[in-house]
């Protein structure tokens, strides 16, 4: 399958029947990012974090006491 890398418009092709070519085939809304571009953000992200100017938000939602 060939796939486009949404941020360097490079063209790669992966395996037809790889876990990813079919997120990618079932679910139009999942995009994908080359190894390249993956790592470059994640590198950002890390220093960022780094930083302390990095914030994570996290979800407020409390467990119900019920469901276990």
């Amino acid at each position: 399958m060939r796939v486009k890398c949404v941020i360097c418009d490079v063209i790669e092709n992966i395996n037809d029947f790889s876990p990813l070519a079919k997120k990618l085939r079932n679910r139009p809304i999942h995009t994908y990012m080359c190894g390249t571009c993956n790592q470059r953000i994640e590198d950002n992200t890390n220093k960022r974090k780094d930083t302390g100017n990095f914030k994570l938000y996290t979800s407020t939602e409390k467990e119900d006491e019920w469901i276990h």
